[in-house]
């Protein structure tokens, strides 16, 4: 739908064949493949990052009992590692690589190579409005650590080897970036901007889509007006101000301040992507490896992430369990919407990760991997894997699996030439 400066896509509505392909008699055409990986930096809680068993007999440690509901369309994967992680210093050049399995350059140079969902975004990002959101909760880190520039403990994605893939941080932006033309048309809602034509479609669909649309529209008005209320509660992240009043003027909105706000409209807005078609790849990276974010909303703001990521305490887990609600958050929005008999859940590959496994030892050994969503029917969750002591542990063996569950086959990615033949 159009209006004056803004497109707005449609869901996935019975009433019309959509993504390019006629649907067979009786039968809707298929909704593509979508990849979003979530990353929370510094690790997990150290005893707490577990499951075992399959099926309804999958047990999920506490770090994870937020996807409890999901867990038949979990697969828990245990034992991978990116070998060039371990080559030099803790945080920044353990992250760099994560999506990339390419050697990071030290000394202050930036190099790594091209990760996982810009690949993909060269292959299929054409058939989309968006070619990829790269979406993030936290600002860039402009230091040295150990040796290595602190790009890298900002950045997952990556467009070149010398390029990270810049970060939407303002979900007012990333919201314009979906829906909006021309964005220098101002703050007109997106809504009212496309209510006319919204008014015809009504008239040329079926019933049950009619209320598919009226509920894709209600999810974009409230998106709207979240992004608009943002930060006025006022529950400032970190160092507190010596002032309880501005003297300056008021400043325009920008990021939220209250980091759970934050969190949540990035959820919303992946979702609204995915729903519409008009990105069908997203990293959401909820906060830097070496991260200094504070959680007052959990009780917890007196201690900064990383340096939390080394008490494994009870704050920790409950920290780290926030960060999984984030996951579980998207997956309960993707598998309520359907998609002929499939949910938008069962067409995603939705891959929660960190750059090392626990905070307090820097183990990158073996990183925590959750994989959410069926790929559209060819991954066969409600599983765990164990990959500890096998020849062929590589993330990027997982990578090359992945992206054949998106139609793009490749003899080798990063460190790897094998894919994982089990998942």
């Amino acid at each position: 739908m159009r209006g004056l400066g803004v497109s707005l896509a449609l869901p996935w509505l019975e009433s019309f064949s959509v993504w390019g392909d006629e649907p067979a008699k009786g039968k809707s055409s298929s909704a593509p493949v979508r990849l979003a990986v979530l990353f929370a930096g510094n690790g997990f809680h150290g005893k707490e990052w577990w499951a075992r068993g399959e099926g309804r007999g999958l047990e999920l440690g506490k770090v994870l009992q937020p996807l409890e509901p999901f867990k038949d369309k979990l697969l828990f994967i245990r034992g991978l590692y990116n070998a060039e992680a371990g080559k030099g210093g803790i945080h920044s050049a353990q992250t760099g690589n994560l999506l990339t399995g390419s050697p990071l350059e030290g000394g202050g140079g930036i190099r790594s190579g091209v990760s996982l969902d810009q690949l993909l975004a060269r292959k299929v990002g054409q058939e989309t409005k968006v070619p990829s959101l790269v979406l993030g909760c936290e600002p860039s880190i402009s230091a040295l650590h150990k040796g290595y520039s602190m790009i890298y403990s900002s950045h997952i994605s990556w467009s070149s080897p010398t390029t990270p893939t810049p970060l939407e941080l303002y979900p007012a932006l990333a919201f314009d970036r979906l829906f909006r033309d021309d964005v220098g048309k101002g703050d007109a809602s997106v809504l009212d901007l496309v209510l006319e034509e919204a008014h015809g479609l009504r008239k040329q669909i079926s019933h049950t889509d009619r209320g598919k649309l009226d509920e894709y529209l209600s999810s974009v008005r409230e998106v709207e007006q979240r992004i608009q209320q943002a930060g006025q509660q006022g529950r400032l992240q970190g160092w507190r101000p010596t002032l309880d009043k501005p003297n300056l003027p008021r400043p325009a909105d920008g990021m939220p301040q209250d980091i759970d706000q934050h969190m949540r409209l990035m959820c919303d807005i992946l979702v609204l992507a995915f729903q519409t078609d008009t990105t069908r790849l997203c990293t959401l990276k909820l906060n830097n490896d070496h991260s200094s974010q504070r959680f007052p909303h959990l009780g917890v703001d007196y201690m900064i992430h990383h340096l939390l990521s080394h008490t494994d305490n009870a704050d920790w887990l409950k920290v780290n369990q926030f960060f999984t609600q984030q996951v579980a958050y998207i997956a309960a929005k993707l598998d309520k919407i359907q998609e002929g008999e499939r949910t938008a859940l069962d067409n995603t590959m939705l891959l929660y990760t960190s750059s090392m496994l626990h905070g307090g030892s820097h183990n990158c050994s073996q990183l925590p991997v959750v994989l959410v969503g069926r790929g559209g029917g060819q991954i066969q969750t409600g599983r765990t894997l164990d990959y500890l002591g096998k020849a062929n542990r590589r993330m990027c063996s997982l990578y090359l699996a992945m992206m054949d569950r998106m139609g793009v086959r490749l003899n080798e990615f990063g460190d790897s030439r094998e894919r994982l033949a089990e998942v």
